[in-house]
């Protein structure tokens, strides 16, 4: 690493092809079994691309597909990569109870520290849903033992976010302990809205110009770089499914492209786990929000 140089967190939520939120409406979690998989040889190319660029991540992994493929988990871990947990069933946490999500996180981080033979302190939630409707999930994740959350985004989307959330890591006073929330990247334009940039579809279908300029920005306003990403993002021959058009826009375009938009993100800054940010003093002095 170049001390100069900004320091950034680089993370992956593991997941299949099929699991993904734009294409719940038509594919059941009951026929995820039948689907071909292809997750474990595309989290690999994930791997050899960080070993290429030399830089180590956070894995968020889905506990659907640690159950089903640990030695993923396991090579994860062995190159030096943090493990994390995003959920089991990949289901949307505010169309939950406190007590459907209280089980899944369980079952969840049960299945990846088995897998991985170490624990796992993050979390983040599929498709960012940790929302003002689901602010409670914090408590829980609290209590289920993890130190630190990636799942509020401050922006307006049709999925997530909160957008009037701090834009810098904060701490969260729950009544089951404190977490350390690192919400998801964003950068402004002077007084307008936040923008998001630096990972999954922002990352693959705007221009790269767009993704240098928000990177800058953020690094200006002093707001930690949090990339983000989908080994299925790095697939192009992977199954075309069905769907609605916005849904096809958002997950197909780009998959050609995306493992050099990778690569030269990786260019622009130094990159680290969260574990190794969680060591940084001013994060542990990171002020409480009070939603």
């Amino acid at each position: 690493m170049n001390p100069k140089r900004p320091k950034g967190i680089l993370s992956v939520d593991v997941e299949d092809y099929f699991q993904v939120e734009a294409f719940a409406d038509r594919v059941s979690r009951d026929s995820w079994p039948g689907y071909p998989s292809r997750v474990e040889a595309n989290t690999m190319k994930v791997l050899d691309l960080f070993d290429e660029c030399g830089v180590k991540g956070t894995f968020f992994t889905l506990g659907w597909v640690a159950e089903r493929c640990p030695a993923i988990v396991r090579e994860i871990v062995s190159r030096g990569h943090e493990i994390a947990v995003h959920s089991y069933w990949h289901r949307l946490i505010y169309k939950l109870s406190p007590e459907e999500f209280r089980q899944d996180t369980r079952q969840a981080k049960d299945v990846v520290e088995q897998a991985a033979g170490r624990a796992a302190w993050g979390y983040r939630a599929p498709s960012y849903s940790i929302t003002r409707q689901s602010l409670w999930a914090l408590d829980i994740l609290a209590e289920c033992g993890f130190r630190y959350d990636s799942s509020i985004f401050p922006v307006r989307h049709d999925f997530y976010g909160i957008p009037d959330a701090p834009r810098a890591p904060f701490r969260l006073a729950t009544p089951s302990g404190s977490l350390l929330e690192f919400p998801i990247t964003t950068f402004r334009l002077g007084a307008g809205p936040n923008w998001p940039v630096a990972g999954g579809g922002y990352l693959r279908i705007f221009p790269f110009l767009y993704t240098r300029l928000g990177i800058g920005r953020a690094v200006q306003e002093k707001v930690p770089v949090i990339t983000y990403f989908h080994p299925w993002e790095v697939d192009p021959e992977q199954p075309r499914m069905e769907g609605r058009a916005l849904s096809q826009f958002r997950h197909y375009t780009n998959l050609n492209g995306m493992a050099g938009r990778i690569r030269q993100l990786c260019g622009l800054i130094d990159y680290e786990p969260f574990e190794a940010a969680l060591a940084n003093p001013e994060w542990n002095a990171a002020p409480v929000w009070q939603p």
